[in-house]
């Protein structure tokens, strides 16, 4: 089942330039963690905000769990939660009064706001702060309470943009793990982050625009294969040799580096040809290899890869 469906949505915001959202299109499936990452003024926050209603394109279709988002936003954002980049709190509530409050809001009742914020409080650890006031917590627990007050209420797709920001490394694992689970269970999520490892750890699809536009869309692995050709490839050598350096500086196709004399260090640029030319390189001029071996790709590199190669139009 398809939880978003955007078909060439645009969105202008005047002037002479051009749109910031330049007929995007995307398909997010229910239950799945969607990675939606782009540079910045890539588009991404225009995109969202015509994702959550808040704006309305230009042009385009846009439907959420089959509701036409156009014509029914209000349908549309009943069942959504959104945690947007900048930060919002209540500076004198408590931890505990901020999800009070937040259940408040949606109509949910006094009993069921009491048992959903203690299994919240302990859910993203913060029990032992629940009494302290907002204004008095650190930027990363305030991150943790704005994304623990979305699960106050019952919704189907949430959007989290840049939900780690401040976070130390064993709060921001705690609280992907976290949402894995609740993706598990059939919460969609669409996540936005400029960390490529929390994209690569969460995401089960993700889409990279640039300038407004749809680079490229896949599952992390898929966009590693497609993108990743340029992958670091090691190669050791059993002792130092000066004439390394200068006998492949002028191979064609990759950039190579030698670290202590005894590592060499070749990125392709394109095809694996150019490695194969280190090799014979390497070889015509007796140089011993003791090892080989291609450093996996990552999502980082794919992802700059694509920006790097990939046309776009400004955005924001």
């Amino acid at each position: 089942m398809q939880c978003i469906r955007a078909r060439s949505l645009t969105k202008s915001y005047g002037g002479a330039g051009r749109p910031a959202v330049d007929g995007i299109d995307l398909s997010v499936g229910a239950g799945s963690v969607f990675g939606f990452l782009g540079p910045n003024g890539a588009g991404k926050s225009t995109t969202i905000k015509m994702l959550t209603t808040l704006i309305r394109p230009d042009s385009g279709d846009l439907s959420v769990f089959g509701i036409d988002a156009l014509r029914f936003p209000l349908e549309v954002r009943r069942r959504i939660g959104v945690v947007l980049q900048q930060a919002s709190y209540e500076p004198t509530l408590t931890v505990s009064g901020a999800l009070e409050k937040y259940g408040m809001m949606w109509d949910v009742p006094a009993a069921e706001r009491r048992r959903r914020a203690g299994r919240l409080l302990e859910e993203f650890d913060l029990s032992e702060i629940r009494g302290k006031r907002n204004d008095d917590l650190s930027m990363g627990q305030r991150r943790r309470v704005q994304v623990a007050r979305e699960f106050m209420h019952d919704m189907d797709l949430l959007f989290l943009d840049e939900p780690t920001v401040g976070m130390d490394p064993a709060a921001r694992r705690a609280l992907l793990d976290s949402l894995r689970r609740r993706a598990k269970s059939g919460l969609t999520i669409f996540y936005t982050t400029h960390v490529l490892a929390e994209a690569e750890y969460i995401c089960d699809e993700i889409a990279i625009i640039k300038g407004g536009r749809t680079v490229a869309a896949g599952s992390p692995e898929s966009l590693k294969s497609r993108f990743g050709s340029g992958r670091e490839v090691r190669i050791r050598v059993p002792s130092r040799d000066g004439r390394i350096p200068a006998l492949l500086g002028g191979v064609d196709g990759c950039s190579v580096s030698v670290d202590a004399g005894t590592e060499i260090r070749v990125r392709p640029s394109g095809s694996n040809e150019a490695l194969l030319r280190v090799l014979r390189v390497l070889g015509s001029h007796g140089i011993e290899i003791d090892n080989l071996s291609a450093a996996p790709a990552n999502l980082e590199e794919t992802f700059l890869r694509v920006v790097e190669e990939e046309p776009g139009a400004p955005g924001r």
